[in-house]
């Protein structure tokens, strides 16, 4: 039996709608203690997934809400459990009292994200869709959304596992072939093997290829505002982000440290860091700003370098240009269009970066630098939403599947045996496994009896 657990679903404000979520072997039993609905019968009574309109009531069994009730049973559920939720007015103070009325019926609260985490454990979700929930919550722009809603669909999960489906039928032809000798199998063939590890191997290249991509959608780009001192970084960064988040002066040296906001631009969201002006000084603070500059461009996505337009640029400016495009994509962002612009020496780069004339004060050029950042980060794509790898964990996983397709592969070539290789082969299934959470020592047995009816 599973304990029953309650929380508050909405956000701590107060909101037209707010919402409490039960799930566990006592929910809805728990949910009919604390509703009285308007109809005269037990909620409990009620089909699922039909709402219900009643009262909520207090610990002390007075009425604090008018408010819907709707109940679900298991298995057809998010949790797999049997679940119910009430909708009620969003009071912060109602929905507390509601809370603490279930917890008088011997209810738990939740942990954090322990209804998806009940989900995937009760095979509702696989581990890529549990966590484009959080994606979803988190999302900031259009293709955040696509994203995440096509991965909580299975977008991913599919992708994933028409790979691991193919690796599976190699392991299990090979098992069966072997456990099985007197039943009529086909033999396990060198070309068979050849033919599986490479449709793996170009699948898994394929997904790996995604993950800059999907993790830049889900969790923004890291993107570097760099230039000489009075260069414009400040003004820039607070006229993107929308207000004053960076002191601004003419005095050079002002910023002194890395300033760090968001924002959206050209369909992308941007981790935006503004940095200490590049130059060589004798001040002790300043200089371990520049330094901090120099580390955030070695670890950027993106790098603004801003030339003062309204000054000839100076050497150290085609120096810095130069660096930054060999370190990420780079725009180059000529500053201070609202005043008179002085004559601009060619650039000896091949390719020449993006360039853009923008002034923070009035706004001119900022549709033109956004349309430059969405050239360089596209949200479209071959892929269908939610087939992109959007965090760290999924690339590694698909990472050390391609890796032990990759040692399969060479095993082949050099002649291995297919007993040895396939060891190889069930690493790589062990980390798509981990992936989406998949069990490879039943998926295996399974399919031996599935595909090739032995024993019957």
């Amino acid at each position: 039996m599973s304990q029953t657990i309650a929380a508050i679903a909405t956000p701590p404000a107060p909101s037209a709608i707010g919402i409490l979520r039960l799930s566990g072997d006592g929910a809805i039993e728990a949910a009919a203690a604390v509703f009285r609905p308007a109809g005269g019968k037990s909620l409990a009574e009620y089909e699922s997934r039909r709402l219900v309109y009643g009262t909520l009531l207090g610990p002390d069994g007075a009425p604090i809400d008018q408010a819907l009730a709707t109940i679900s049973r298991a298995p057809r559920s998010y949790t797999g459990e049997d679940t119910a939720e009430f909708q009620c007015h969003g009071s912060p103070a109602v929905l507390q009292l509601g809370l603490e009325a279930l917890l008088a019926q011997g209810v738990r609260q939740a942990g954090p994200g322990e209804f998806t985490r009940r989900a995937f454990l009760n095979g509702k979700l696989d581990l890529t869709q549990a966590e484009a929930v959080a994606d979803l919550i988190d999302a900031e722009t259009p293709a955040a959304v696509r994203q995440a809603a096509g991965q909580l669909s299975g977008a991913l999960g599919r992708r994933v596992g028409a790979i691991y489906d193919g690796l599976v039928d190699l392991m299990a032809h090979f098992h069966a072939v072997l456990d099985y000798p007197d039943e009529d199998i086909d033999p396990f063939r060198a070309d068979t093997i050849r033919a599986g590890l490479e449709e793996a191997r170009a699948g898994l290249s394929a997904l790996l290829a995604t993950y800059e991509r999907g993790r830049y959608i889900a969790g923004g780009v890291p993107c570097v505002l760099v230039g000489r001192p009075n260069a414009g970084k400040s003004s820039l960064l607070n006229a993107l982000v929308g207000y004053d988040r960076a002191i601004v002066t003419d005095v050079p040296g002002t910023t002194r440290d890395t300033v760090e906001a968001r924002c959206r631009l050209g369909g992308v969201v941007l981790k935006l860091i503004d940095t200490a002006g590049l130059r060589d000084t004798e001040d002790k603070v300043e200089r371990i700003g520049v330094e901090r500059s120099r580390a955030a461009m070695e670890g950027a996505a993106l790098i603004l370098v801003l030339w003062d337009g309204s000054v000839p640029p100076v050497e150290e400016d085609g120096a810095l240009l130069e660096r930054a495009a060999k370190l990420a994509p780079t725009i180059l962002v000529h500053t201070k269009a609202d005043l008179p612009s002085a004559p601009v020496p060619f650039v000896n780069l091949d390719p020449l970066p993006p360039t853009v004339t923008v002034s923070a004060k009035t706004g001119q050029g900022l549709d033109e630098l956004a349309e430059a950042v969405a050239a360089l980060f596209p949200t479209g794509g071959a892929e269908a939403a939610g087939e992109l790898l959007t965090n760290a964990r999924q690339a590694e996983a698909a990472r050390r599947a391609l890796a032990g397709v990759e040692r399969a592969g060479e095993s082949l070539a050099a002649g291995i045996t297919p007993d040895a290789l396939l060891t190889d082969v069930e690493e790589a299934l062990s980390a798509l496994g981990e992936l989406t959470g998949a069990s490879v020592r039943e998926d295996v047995t399974a399919r031996i009896f599935q595909r090739f009816c032995v024993g019957k």
